[in-house]
């Protein structure tokens, strides 16, 4: 099923339908306002469905797929959205059968030319893609961002799969052969206690990759992170840019 592609999360499908942060509604309101009809929607590698959940709202009918059905799995139940194992480049949908196709988070580790072939034949004509993703965490304290930064460039930097620099040029350096738009700004904010930001990081497909070879890099940042942080319970206030691309089916 999953065709070869890089699977980094499935062994952690329940931390990270736990831990990963849900989009903004602004984001979705943006999407369905720009979409010219409300079917059917397609939430492509939608991992434990964030993007299918918000969604939801806007579409009579979500499709969520994923070449991993382990994460699939951990998508709440919800009466408009179904849950479709398959890959990105090999899609279960008929053809024109879909309004809005989107990406959340996921287009990085994508067959582009072959992904790109499937949303043509699966979107009506004047349908949208989207694709989008977020930045690195930021805390609004000084002194805890400037920890987490080092840890995100410098700590993991050996473990960072390959396909990370996408995220770095906010997927920039992506084929996107569709007629473009202007999208606007957006980030998730959340306030968030030292464990609900622990259980986040351990989330990251590089803590992952060292663990594997025998690492902890969490274990090594938590006297750090507990200097700063004192009182664990207090939330601190973080964020994440999102950056967006969307275009248009000819």
């Amino acid at each position: 099923m999953n065709h070869g592609f890089p699977d980094h999360f499935s062994a952690v499908a329940a931390d990270y339908a736990r831990h990963r942060p849900d989009y903004p509604a602004e984001l979705f309101d943006w999407l369905a306002a720009r979409t010219p009809r409300h079917d059917r929607a397609w939430d492509c590698a939608s991992g434990n469905g964030q993007a299918a959940r918000g969604l939801a709202p806007h579409f009579a009918q979500v499709i969520a797929t994923d070449a991993a059905p382990a994460l699939l799995a951990a998508l709440p139940d919800n009466a408009r959205i179904d849950r479709v194992a398959c890959a990105a480049e090999a899609c279960a949908l008929a053809d024109g059968s879909v309004d809005l196709a989107c990406v959340a988070q996921a287009a990085h580790w994508f067959r582009h030319a072959e992904f790109h072939a499937e949303v043509a034949r699966a979107l009506r004509p004047g349908g949208l893609l989207a694709v989008w993703g977020y930045g690195v965490l930021r805390a609004e304290d000084p002194a805890l961002d400037h920890l987490l930064r080092d840890f995100h460039d410098s700590t993991l930097a050996p473990w960072w799969p390959e396909e990370r620099h996408h995220i770095r040029s906010h997927y920039r350096e992506l084929p996107f052969p569709w007629r473009e738009i202007e999208t606007p700004e957006v980030r998730i904010e959340r306030e968030w206690d030292h464990d609900a930001l622990l259980g986040y990081l351990g989330t990251w497909s590089a803590i992952r990759r060292a663990r594997a070879a025998g690492h902890d890099p969490l274990a090594a940042l938590e006297p750090a992170l507990r200097a700063l942080w004192p009182h664990p319970r207090v939330p601190a206030r973080v964020h994440w840019p999102v950056f967006l691309r969307a275009g248009y089916r000819p």
